[in-house]
């Protein structure tokens, strides 16, 4: 009965976060029966001192232990976990409070995210979790015993729940990776980043099926597998997007013949790069019903560093991203989470391009808007008063302007070649009321031009670099090949080649006589009124006609 009591008066209290869980504890605690002794604890109390009990609130109500483990694995060893869904918080017990300092010093001014949802972490008033006669812990105890199992390199094949907790007899080291909402380019070396720090990664090949980007990855030891699938699956490599999800392979062993952006085999350092494009055995591509010859949608794709942190511990030269999480100072051998971009330069949240080399008699803050645009929502633009060749961009994020930079640094526009780096300043300010401005600066961040706003959109997975061929979507029916090649050699272009979708013609691409002819229409006509309440929508193609 007294038990009972203690966990009422604990719950009573759990909801503000002050007393942090129903289980007995290893600490002296003020009493929460006396209900006014409780409420000036809680107006006095100073904030907790730094215990390896952590206590996550805010955690999504369909979130997974694994889930929650593993936003702690980076840091050091997590030795429990007291889940409390209905209540929308969990509780996480490091292995040293060493290891939960420096976590919590870590998310304190970058919230980590668990399914798109932003999770607070602090530190619990108890010094350790005693969950032994609690209901309900089977699964986190599953959980905990595989992590544990894996940290110490092996891992018992019978007992426990089969699909969760241990590695089935016969199971597959090899992983299938599809990568859903592909809103930034994931390279075979972020690929390789991110598995390696769940076990020995021996082989990776990327490939294109059904317009998904996705990877067979293939380690060393099934256990590898098995956690890095339990861990990883359904979180983002990115912000918001860039989604993994991770099913085993029905291959146990990946043959790869080239060593190349495409496909790397990490134990043979002598293969050749071969064409670019990776051949797979015959048996191989029976398995996901591919071709022999298959492709990444980014040949020689700038490596984007993770928006979840990892050390520099095996040996990979991936860039050092402006915007992407500096090296985490950690030991364990696994990360996962979605993580807010920290910043930029050491500029938190750099999401501003300074542009420059631009030609001042034909730019215009609109056609910045639209240019850059096609790499994220663009908010804010602003031509120099005194030195119109330069301008300043702001992004909707540090990404987006880092994605933007990559694709548009070295192009040329109107003559002249665009060159863009990140700005000093943190965000484009709007001229005060009664200041000369000429229109140079204009706010965009309620436009409806945006093409990245809608969660979801087919947007993010067709960003391509500038080429010389556009893709043309929402053409009315009563458009014709004619009035369309017109439109463009009215701009100024020269038509090469023209061809509708054969089955959507209200989809179509153009090969243009350059890129920079390419750059310049779309600026021209991108939401040009084709009637009908239609406008035609412009992006850059991957493919050429």
């Amino acid at each position: 009965m007294s038990q009972m009591n203690n966990l009422r008066g604990s719950d009573e209290l759990l909801s503000s976060g002050i007393i942090n869980g129903p289980f007995t504890m290893n600490s002296s605690t003020p009493s929460a029966a006396n209900g006014n002794d409780s409420k000036k604890f809680k107006r006095d109390r100073p904030p907790c001192s730094p215990s390896r009990v952590l206590h996550l609130r805010k955690i999504p109500c369909d979130v997974t232990e694994a889930e929650i483990i593993s936003l702690g694995l980076p840091f050091g060893k997590v030795t429990n976990l007291l889940m409390l869904k209905g209540k929308s918080q969990a509780f996480l017990e490091m292995a040293s409070e060493e290891a939960a300092v420096t976590m919590v010093n870590y998310y304190t001014p970058i919230t980590p995210h668990l399914r798109s949802q932003p999770v607070y972490i602090q530190y619990s008033n108890h010094r350790e979790l005693k969950t032994d006669n609690l209901p309900n812990q089977a699964r986190a105890q599953a959980a905990l015993q595989a992590v544990s199992a894996v940290q110490s390199g092996s891992l018992a094949l019978s007992g426990g729940p089969s699909n969760e907790g241990t590695v089935l007899p016969g199971q597959s080291p090899v992983l299938r990776i599809i990568i859903e909402n592909l809103f930034y380019p994931v390279t075979l070396e972020v690929l390789h980043q991110i598995f390696s720090k769940f076990g020995t990664v021996l082989k990776i090949i990327t490939f294109t099926k059904n317009n998904q980007f996705q990877a067979l990855l293939q380690y060393a030891d099934p256990v590898n597998a098995h956690y890095a699938k339990m861990a990883l699956d359904g979180q983002n490599i990115y912000n918001a997007c860039c989604t993994l999800r991770i099913d085993f392979s029905k291959l146990t062993s990946l043959n790869v013949k080239y060593n190349n952006d495409k496909s790397r085999d990490f134990t043979r350092l002598d293969l050749p790069t071969g064409d670019g494009q990776p051949s797979l055995e015959p048996p191989m591509a029976a398995a996901f019903g591919a071709p022999g010859i298959i492709s990444s949608p980014y040949a020689g794709a700038a490596g984007f560093a993770p928006a979840i942190g990892f050390p520099q511990a095996t040996g990979l030269s991936v860039p050092a991203v402006p915007g992407a999480l500096g090296p985490l100072t950690i030991t364990s051998s696994a990360v996962t989470g979605r993580m807010a971009i920290p910043g930029a330069s050491g500029i938190p949240g750099n999401s501003v391009l300074l542009v420059t080399n631009l030609n001042p008699d034909l730019i215009t803050p609109h056609g910045l808007f639209i240019l850059f645009g096609v790499y994220g929502d663009v908010h804010r633009v602003k031509i120099m008063f005194n030195k119109k060749e330069n301008a300043l961009v702001q992004m909707a994020d540090a990404n987006q302007a880092q994605l933007a930079m990559n694709h548009l640094s070295g192009q040329r526009l109107y003559g002249k070649v665009l060159r863009a780096t990140l700005s000093k300043h943190q965000a484009v300010q709007l001229p005060r009321e009664g200041q000369e401005d000429q229109g140079l600066t204009k706010d965009f961040s309620n436009s409806p031009l945006h093409r990245f706003k809608k969660p979801g959109s087919k947007n993010f997975q067709n960003i391509f670099p500038p080429s010389a061929t556009l893709h043309l979507s929402n053409i009315p029916p009563s458009v014709t090949v004619d009035d369309l090649k017109n439109l463009f050699i009215e701009a100024g272009c020269s038509v090469k080649a023209f061809k509708f979708f054969q089955k959507d013609r209200k989809m179509a691409l153009i090969q243009l006589g350059s890129v920079e002819e390419a750059i310049q229409a779309l600026i021209e006509l991108h939401n040009h009124d084709l009637g009908e309440n239609h406008h035609l929508r412009v992006s850059f193609s991957k493919s050429t006609i």
